[in-house]
């Protein structure tokens, strides 16, 4: 694929930005994330709220986990900021609005979006068409994984300093990835500064979920199958612990779906909270 090429997102982008959306919609305050945004750079048909997969009471569990993972990994970029650490990259950013929705605490980082060059370059443009332009701070990183581009090399040209800290994310990610691939992730992030922090979703296996959301989380599976993007790696906690360890991090930490529903969703009436068991977080410091 070359760069000049504008590429719509994927389905699971899309999906992501809506849901997104929904949750200022449909779900009552306090909303944990507030993001509008994603809705106007997808600019979907009106019909897109009677879609199948914006069924809100069949998707809650899943746009409370998508939206817990968003508000934790942006929350943890700003305290770091705070510390003094000045680089966030965002591996796979898809739609992401950090930069757009929390512009004050984006603007005292480097911000750093990695992505598939065709995407990207639509990205590029509907921001630049919405009016939000690309602020010098932000840096949108294309990086071909298909044709063998390594990220890394790509991030350093875009003026990723190796020798500073940095905050690393991948939301969403690693159940599309081999073992391999996700552990030579580790070994690079777990090379950086001292400082360093990685956060990492995993997905637990299927038969670990909370029952009530079993039945949707294999249905995503054969849907991601479907499409020729197949779930190919799981974790239990344990699993994904030490592989993060063997990947040379300093301290490791897994942040389960129940300390989210805690930190952000306690005390809710209407029972919303991501599912236990399913979509979990690393955070692994260097």
């Amino acid at each position: 694929m070359r760069d000049k090429e504008t590429v719509a997102p994927d389905g699971t982008a899309v999906r992501v930005a809506l849901w997104r959306a929904l949750h200022l919609e449909v779900d009552a305050p306090p909303h944990v994330l507030e993001d509008k945004i994603g809705l106007r750079l997808v600019s979907p048909d009106e019909g897109w709220r009677q879609r199948p997969d914006m069924n809100p009471q069949f998707t809650g569990p899943f746009r409370a986990s998508i939206i817990a993972r968003a508000r934790f990994i942006e929350d943890l970029a700003a305290e770091r900021a705070g510390y003094g650490v000045g680089q966030y990259v965002i591996l796979g950013a898809g739609l992401d609005t950090f930069a757009q929705r929390r512009p004050k605490a984006a603007s005292r980082l480097k911000v750093f979006e990695v992505d598939p060059p065709g995407p990207q370059l639509w990205k590029r443009q509907r921001l630049i068409e919405l009016g939000y332009g690309i602020p010098e701070w932000l840096r949108l990183v294309p990086v071909d994984f298909e044709g063998g581009n390594a990220w890394w090399e790509r991030l350093v040209e875009a003026g990723f300093d190796a020798g500073q800290p940095a905050v690393v994310a991948s939301m969403g990610v690693s159940m599309y990835l081999t073992k391999d691939a996700i552990a030579a992730t580790l070994r690079q992030v777990a090379a950086l500064a001292p400082g360093s922090t990685f956060a990492m979703t995993f997905l637990m296996p299927l038969e670990f979920a909370d029952p009530e959301v079993r039945p949707g989380l294999e249905r995503a599976e054969q849907g991601a199958r479907a499409s020729g993007t197949p779930f190919i790696s799981f974790f239990t906690p344990s699993e994904m612990l030490a592989l993060a360890r063997e990947a040379g991090f300093r301290e490791v930490q897994h942040v389960s779906s129940a300390t989210l529903a805690q930190r952000y969703f306690a005390g809710r009436a209407d029972g919303l909270r991501p599912p236990n068991n399913a979509e979990e977080l690393l955070v692994a410091n260097t």
